[in-house]
């Protein structure tokens, strides 16, 4: 009796035997084998994934919008309430008086001189301090150096008339490059060493200042 096998059942046997050595259990998992997988990363099992633009590089003279945004609140209470109160009574009793190289005792002619006071005062103060300050605008600034561990220097100044009216702003700080938004703009509360300076001149400005002497009043306190 004479047994044919078919090209087919040959290739069949061959891998048979070929991968018997090494037989794995079928995987259920759409992803292959564990030792076949691939790191699961967005880029590269999203079909709508697009990579995120690198930021550009900060060099000397570029410009950064600084947003400042500063509140600021105190509330301060005191009181004081002092009271002074002494008498005096002094009688001089005995006296010096120099003979020659001598020391001897001098009589009081007129009796004894004495010396009487009383003293008694009050003070009572109460003081109470509130305020409220906020400053909110938006200024360009230009970096003006970058430092050796790769902080930018940033500078911005602004003036603004409008007939008299006259407002000018200065800014002054270090940031980080990594605190830079996307759309090149940076939060005040970010910027180390902040330095704001805002000044107001004009009608307005004029109409709520302090005169000269009100003003020495108030630093000086003479009452």
């Amino acid at each position: 009796m004479t047994t044919r096998i078919s090209t087919g059942g040959v290739i069949a046997l061959l891998l048979l035997a070929l991968g018997a050595g090494t037989a794995r259990p079928q995987s259920s998992s759409l992803y292959g084998s564990p030792e076949q997988r691939r790191p699961m990363t967005l880029p590269t099992y999203s079909w709508t994934y697009q990579p995120t633009p690198e930021p550009p590089e900060i060099k000397i003279h570029d410009l950064i919008t600084v947003v400042v945004d500063e509140k600021s609140q105190v509330i301060s209470e005191g009181e004081v309430d002092r009271r002074k109160k002494a008498d005096l009574s002094m009688v001089l009793q005995n006296w010096i008086k120099f003979d020659g190289w001598d020391l001897k005792p001098a009589q009081q002619s007129d009796g004894d001189p004495a010396i009487g006071g009383k003293v008694d005062s009050k003070y009572r103060a109460e003081s109470e301090l509130e305020t409220r300050d906020a400053m909110k605008f938006r200024i360009a600034a230009e970096v003006v150096d970058i430092r050796p561990n790769g902080t930018l220097v940033l500078e911005g100044h602004r003036m603004i008339r409008n007939n008299e009216e006259v407002w000018e702003m200065s800014l002054g700080g270090v940031v980080r490059p990594e605190d830079v938004l996307p759309n090149n703009t940076v939060l005040s509360e970010n910027v180390a060493d902040l330095r704001i300076h805002k000044r107001e001149a004009g009608h307005i400005r004029d109409g709520y200042r302090r005169g000269w002497f009100l003003e020495a009043l108030d630093r000086y306190q003479p009452f």
